[in-house]
C-alpha cells in the first residue's frame, strides 16, 4: 500500500493503477462501517483508493473540528490489511487555497434537515467530494446510507456536473446492540451509549408500525419522538421524506426515508431507515 500526502505524489501513484478504481472517502477513525465500504470497493474493482481528510469547510463554528477523532496509526493498518492500493492523507493546505471557487448546495434539498440546522455544511462537503472525485478519477465511489442527505446531494452533483464516477450507496452497518457505527460514538460515556439506543429503537418502532399497516407519517413521528424524549438531550429532527427529500403525509413504500438527528450528551448522532 502506498501512502501519499501531496497532490503530486498522489497523481504519480494514481498513474500506475490500471483497471477500474473504487474510491472510499473518509475522515478517518475508521470502523467496521468504513471497512465494509472498502471491502465492497475491493470486490467490485481492480484497485481501491481510500482518502482520510477531516475537511474543515464542512464544520461550522463551535462544532468538533479540532477534537474530531484521529487514529492515524490504526487507520493505516486497517487500510493495509484490507488491501487498499493507495491511502491519500492530504493536509488542508494541499486541498485548499485562499480564494477558491465554491460549490453551493441546491436551494431545496440542500437546505432542509441537516442543511437547515447546519447552514453551509453541505457546501463544504460537496466541495471536497468534487475535488476528491476529480483527483481519483474513480469509476465507483462508495458512501454509506447513514448520511442519507449527503448521499443524495453527492449523487445529484455527479449527475448535474456529468462526472464519470458511479456513486454506490451502501447499507448502514450497526454494532451488536443496534447503534449505527459512527466515528463520533467514541465520545459517548457508558450511560450515554445506553441512552443512544433509543435512536435505533425509535426507528425500529417506525418499522413495526409500517409493517402493521400504519401509513400516516405524523402518527409514526409522534411514536418515535415519545421514545427519543426519554433518553436524548435534544432532538434536532425526526422527519419522514421521500427520496427527493420532500415531506410526505403518507408512507410511500420503496420511496421513503425516515431520519433522526439527536444529541446524546454533547454528541450529535444521526440515523435513518429506508422504507
Amino acid at each position: 500500500m502506498l501512502i501519499t500526502k501531496t497532490i503530486d505524489d498522489f497523481k504519480n501513484a494514481r498513474k500506475d493503477l490500471n483497471g477500474t478504481i473504487g474510491f472510499v472517502p473518509t475522515m478517518g477513525a475508521l470502523h467496521k462501517g468504513h471497512l465494509n465500504l472498502i471491502q465492497r470497493a475491493k470486490e467490485e474493482n481492480d484497485h481501491v483508493i481510500v482518502s482520510i481528510f477531516v475537511n474543515p469547510t464542512q464544520f461550522l463554528e463551535g462544532e468538533d473540528l479540532e477534537k474530531y477523532p484521529k487514529k492515524e496509526v490504526a487507520d493505516k493498518e486497517i487500510c493495509k490489511l484490507a488491501g487498499v492500493d493507495i491511502l491519500f492523507m492530504p493536509t488542508s493546505d494541499a486541498m485548499y487555497e485562499g480564494d477558491e471557487l465554491k460549490i453551493i448546495a441546491p436551494k431545496i434539498r440542500g437546505y432542509v434537515l441537516d442543511g437547515h440546522n447546519r447552514p453551509g455544511h453541505f457546501d463544504g462537503m460537496l466541495q471536497i467530494v468534487m475535488k476528491l472525485l476529480n483527483l481519483t478519477n474513480a469509476d465507483m465511489a462508495y458512501f454509506g446510507k447513514k448520511d442519507a442527505q449527503q448521499l443524495s446531494l453527492i449523487s445529484q452533483m455527479v449527475k448535474n456536473y456529468f462526472l464519470k464516477t458511479v456513486i454506490v450507496p451502501c447499507d448502514i452497518v450497526r454494532d451488536i446492540d443496534g447503534l449505527a457505527l459512527s466515528s463520533r460514538n467514541i465520545y459517548l460515556t457508558k450511560e450515554e451509549r445506553t441512552n443512544a439506543l433509543s435512536i435505533p429503537s425509535a426507528l425500529q418502532k417506525a418499522s413495526q408500525m409500517i409493517i402493521a399497516g400504519e401509513r400516516n407519517t405524523e402518527n409514526i413521528k409522534n411514536s418515535m419522538i415519545d421514545i427519543l424524549n426519554k433518553n436524548v438531550n435534544n432532538i434536532d429532527y425526526v422527519e419522514i421524506v421521500n427520496r427527493d427529500f420532500k415531506n410526505i403525509n403518507e408512507i410511500e413504500i420503496k420511496n421513503t426515508i425516515i431520519l433522526v438527528a439527536a444529541k446524546v450528551g454533547q454528541t450529535r448522532l444521526i440515523d435513518n431507515l429506508w422504507v
